[in-house]
């Protein structure tokens, strides 16, 4: 018999719609019912693609004695924390400040009230050691809650309050030798050397094993080597990239990457794929290829895309949110390989050689299988071979698509088909990047339709929707979306010039700030001023999976103050730059994208305008020639003769055609407040660029 979960439309609830526990939805009911019968609540939080969230269903919440236990002593909420990011950001931080850890599933105990007072994440069903069972801490918490009442009550108070006092404090970052606070670049320069200290410079990546891409921290990287010229910082973005690329991470068959490695070395991942991991990690590879020419990064970078068109598009032209890391009730059976499934589908020279370079062998490397994996260098493969390294190459190709085939003939892992915005405009934004800057109209046409869906099914009442799926968009979009959408649709409006998007931009720019800007703080909430009450409002300022959504308002802000010229959309950002400047300091590795975003301020802004008609093929190369380099502190803006656009542009001001060097169409490029002469070539343009934004190391 199902629960009340089998109403809802997120994939991860629907999963549990056939527990014998009786799961309700997040909502004010389930509240209702826990003061009603004079119980706690029991909240699970997890995802659809959460290897552990399955083990732990499996184990305890599909067994009918736990079931039995858990419906007559709690009332329990089933939470998809995809779909609630705030509901999960205010009881992840709970249980964090109680135990020490997180992650999922989480679970955690709440008063009727909805404020916690115990939590965890994964529990066995049977003790092990420093780890009681599932239903130990279930009779625990059940006794406690009947005869502690009141001392659990005081304690769950006390903890709203530490989280309330939490999510306002500041801190003071380390300060100069006069007693002074870091300048910017002196902030830069103090954050980029602690994180190069943490640094594996054998295998790329940060710390140890479990190892994590970290897409926002590198990308920092990039913008340090762009700014400043230092070599260091180039070497640990390339390094860490070629490094993930072979590894076992990385699909080698259909694209894209994993979620993290278990150990040091990229081997074994974690398997599922994230559509905002491969959203991150597709437009870094880009950046990071338009910055070195390299074309191995190209390669990946077009992969990891052609991953998200082809494995997590739907009709609509949104975007799906995960591939779980199992199928056939084991996690990575999709993804690995034995000797002899290689054997029976290439002839014995072409699986010799496969085998060799993807270190296939009897032995294997995880669970008596094999993850593929570039074990050795290609160019000594093909010498040791006596062939060509081109022919090596052309040999491992044909291979991997014979097994690419027969790898879609398994049962697939199960894929999460909602549409989220925030990833959604991280995709977008990695699409339009990628369709401007190399040239392809199929990355830049799936960032156009993606758009068009959001802001067509997902846009109601002039409010965003954060969740769509089976025709229905549902719950108010949080700060993270309007963010993660405005950027993308400032990256398609650059990469068009289309002017129908400055009205999108100027639309939604305004909503940040009108429904989650705290002028009282000097921060964004995660959650609108309007939205629901939780026991904590919701605010996370630390960059996790996905950047901070206060990183992406503030970048949006500048971006927008940029091109509309906004001075109080500049201050704002500025504001929140002053007042994390401390955090920053202090914690680098948490706060990536918002360091990023600094650099982006203390680099000196270049402007590109470009006046011509926008079907011109002459205005198209000239557009193309401004979207190739890796400039991250461009703006570019664009009209066609006699246009009347929507909004006033600066970049644009005193910017006719007609005037020198002619009728055809133009471009102009400013850089430190000074422009260059005007061309009318795409070559002429090119090298204009080559010489803006690279500095020389000191």
């Amino acid at each position: 018999m199902s629960n009340r979960l089998a109403e809802e439309s997120s994939p991860y609830l629907l999963q549990h719609a056939e527990n014998p526990v009786d799961w309700r939805p997040w909502g004010a009911e389930a509240f209702d019912e826990a003061r009603r019968r004079n119980l706690p609540v029991l909240l699970s939080i997890g995802y659809s693609a959460c290897h552990w969230c399955h083990v732990m269903e499996r184990e305890s919440f599909e067994d009918p004695t736990t079931a039995e236990l858990m419906n007559e002593s709690f009332v329990n909420i089933k939470v998809d924390r995809e779909e609630r990011p705030d509901v999960d950001s205010v009881y992840m931080k709970a249980v964090q400040a109680m135990t020490g850890q997180g992650g999922w599933p989480l679970t955690a105990f709440l008063t009727a009230d909805g404020e916690p007072f115990f939590g965890g994440t994964y529990f066995p069903p049977e003790p092990r050691p420093n780890m009681p069972s599932f239903r130990q801490v279930l009779q625990s918490i059940r006794g406690a809650y009947e005869e502690r009442r009141e001392e659990i009550v005081r304690n769950a108070g006390e903890l709203k309050e530490l989280l309330e006092k939490s999510s306002t404090e500041r801190t003071e970052g380390p300060v100069t030798q006069d007693g002074e606070a870091l300048s910017g670049p002196e902030l830069l320069d103090h954050s980029f050397r602690f994180l190069a200290s943490r640094f594996d410079p054998t295998h790329g990546g940060f710390g140890g094993a479990p190892k994590f891409p970290q897409p926002v921290t590198l990308e920092f990287a990039l913008r340090v080597h762009k700014r400043t010229g230092d070599p260091e910082a180039l070497e640990m973005v390339t390094r860490t990239l070629h490094a993930m690329a072979r590894g076992g991470i990385h699909d080698h068959l259909a694209g894209g990457f994993h979620r993290y490695s278990v150990d040091a070395r990229w081997l074994v991942p974690h398997f599922e794929k994230m559509l905002y991991d491969n959203a991150l990690l597709g437009r870094l590879y880009l950046n990071a290829y338009q910055a070195t020419g390299d074309p191995e990064l190209r390669q990946v970078a077009e992969d990891t895309l052609d991953h998200l068109l082809t494995d997590m598009c739907a009709r609509t032209g949104g975007f799906y949110s995960a591939l779980d890391a199992d199928s056939e009730g084991e996690e990575g059976t999709f993804y690995v390989w034995t000797p002899s499934q290689v054997h029976e589908l290439l002839d014995k020279e072409a699986a010799d050689l496969f085998m060799r370079c993807y270190d296939v062998s009897e032995a294997g490397n995880f669970e008596k299988a094999n993850i593929l994996h570039l074990a050795h260098d290609l160019v000594a493969v093909a010498q040791r071979e006596g062939m060509d390294v081109e022919h090596l190459r052309e040999v491992l190709q044909d291979a991997r698509q014979v097994l690419l085939e027969a790898r879609k003939l398994r049962e697939p892992p199960f894929r999460d088909e909602k549409i989220l915005a925030n990833w959604n405009g991280m995709a977008i934004r990695a699409l339009a990047e990628a369709g401007g800057a190399l040239g392809q109209p199929r990355f830049l046409e799936a960032a156009v339709n993606g758009l068009d869906f959001l802001l067509g099914s997902m846009r109601e009442d002039g409010r965003l929707r954060h969740s769509y799926k089976d025709g229905t968009a549902r719950i108010d979009a949080f700060l993270e979306d309007y963010a993660a959408v405005g950027n993308a649709i400032l990256t398609v409006y650059e990469a068009t010039l289309e002017p129908r998007w400055l009205d999108e931009a100027a639309w939604i720019t305004e909503r940040v700030v009108d429904l989650f800007w705290d002028d009282a703080s000097g921060l964004f909430h995660d959650a609108p001023k309007d939205g629901e009450a939780l026991a904590v409002r919701a605010r996370d300022l630390m960059d996790n999976a996905t950047p901070s959504g206060n990183s992406l308002a503030v970048e949006l802000l500048i971006r927008s103050a940029h091109l509309f010229g906004d001075e109080r959309q500049g201050d704002i950002a500025q504001r929140v730059l002053d007042r994390e400047a401390g955090f920053m300091a202090r914690f680098p590795a948490a706060f990536g994208r918002l360091l990023a975003v600094l650099d982006q301020t203390v680099a000196d802004p270049v402007e590109i305008a470009i006046v011509g008609a926008r079907d011109d093929a002459r205005t198209i190369d000239l557009l193309r020639a401004a979207l190739t380099p890796y400039i991250p502190n461009r703006t570019i803006a664009g009209t066609a003769p006699g246009e009347d656009l929507p909004h006033k542009l600066p970049v644009l001001e005193s910017r006719d055609p007609g005037t020198e060097p002619g009728p055809e169409p133009v471009a102009y490029v400013c850089e430190r407040y000074a422009c260059k002469a005007p061309v009318s070539d795409a070559a002429a343009l090119a090298a204009q660029l080559s010489e803006v934004g690279d500095r020389k190391p000191s």
